[in-house]
């Protein structure tokens, strides 16, 4: 057993962390203050979440990662649990247009999000002593289809992707991959026909400017945030955008106020950052000796970076809407504590490394 933890993944979390916190607060207090009377209620709330990711992280960070091996059916089963009990009226919580939530006060948890987490360990502990992969295929497949019950498509998509990737390094062939991507996308233009909201989504990806007030508005605000940022921003605390064009700018389009106020350096900085975690995150991976241990880093880091990635090409408008958070910088409590759960996991691996 390595006796040190990763301290270059350790500061990167908490710059990122802390980073989030300060832009939240900088996009969020004109709206903060328009609707709560106060420009401190978002980055409050988040900064509770902090302090307690902070605490699970350096919990969950002495916790032998074998533990979840043995207990890995338990947390799978009670977060499915969860996600069915969130879709019952007067249980869950509809915000957004999703029924995804416990509210809890003025405070609200998604189990969605720590399915993310749960699966990825049955999936890796699966995988130590099987080579099947239909089955895992088929519990994803169905997890899938509860989140989509919500609905919760950007999230349903990140686990999707994200065990599709452990599979991947597993030994699954692409020929199957091109035969389930095909599966997708046949299932996507069903949900669209299903729900019309989100052809309206793609059609503004396409061409936002036919509905510049309607569905394309988000995407536009967005745009014009990132356009103006050049070399070093308008400086902190002087964004455009968020005085009521960019709608509800420190969740989801956080990185565009970031990218507003401190231009290509702002962006430079955040991508250093994410590249120092997601090469920590591999190198552990790499250099972990049992099955078991390599695919839940590889998880965890990959489930991460693909969060990233299609959260950043949300905002410059490559894909269309998702309602996917950046993580560790977009405002979400649920999402904040189970990233930061999950790198406290990353850490433990750490200690086992060569």
């Amino acid at each position: 057993m390595n006796k040190k933890i990763d301290y270059l993944l350790v500061i990167s979390v908490i710059l990122l962390a802390l980073f989030g916190l300060i832009m939240i607060y900088s996009a969020s207090y004109i709206w903060s203050e328009y609707k709560f009377n106060t420009p401190y209620k978002f980055v409050r709330n988040q900064g509770i979440f902090f302090l307690i990711g902070l605490v699970i992280m350096y919990i969950v960070s002495k916790i032998n990662y074998n533990l979840y091996y043995k207990y890995s059916k338990i947390i799978l089963f009670s977060c499915i649990i969860l996600l069915i009990l969130v879709l019952i009226p007067g249980i869950g919580t509809i915000r957004n247009g999703s029924r995804s939530w416990f509210g809890i006060g003025s405070f609200g948890i998604q189990p969605s999000e720590f399915t993310k987490l749960a699966l990825i360990i049955y999936t890796s502990r699966y995988l130590t002593n099987h080579k099947k992969l239909l089955p895992i295929m088929l519990i994803t497949l169905i997890i899938f289809g509860i989140i989509m019950l919500q609905p919760d498509f950007g999230t349903g998509t990140i686990i999707v992707m994200t065990i599709f990737g452990i599979l991947f390094i597993n030994g699954m062939k692409i020929s199957l991959i091109i035969k389930l991507g095909i599966i997708g996308i046949l299932g996507v233009i069903g949900l669209v026909l299903v729900a019309p909201y989100r052809l309206s989504r793609i059609l503004s990806f396409l061409d936002p400017w036919s509905d510049p007030l309607g569905s394309g508005f988000q995407i536009i605000q967005s745009l014009y945030a990132i356009g103006p940022g050049g070399l070093f921003g308008l400086g902190f605390g002087n964004s455009i955008q968020k005085h009521f064009y960019l709608p509800e700018p420190q969740t989801d389009f956080i990185f565009s106020i970031i990218s507003e106020e401190f231009g290509f350096l702002g962006i430079l900085i955040v991508a250093s950052l994410f590249i120092i975690l997601i090469y920590s995150g591999i190198k552990i991976s790499l250099n972990i000796k049992d099955k078991f241990g390599k695919n839940l880093a590889f998880g965890i880091t990959f489930g991460i970076a693909f969060q990233c990635l299609l959260n950043l090409m949300v905002v410059v408008g490559l894909i269309p809407v998702t309602g996917v958070t950046l993580p560790f910088l977009s405002y979400g409590g649920s999402s904040l504590l189970i990233t930061m759960t999950s790198i406290g996991v990353l850490l433990n691996i750490s200690r086992y490394t060569r």
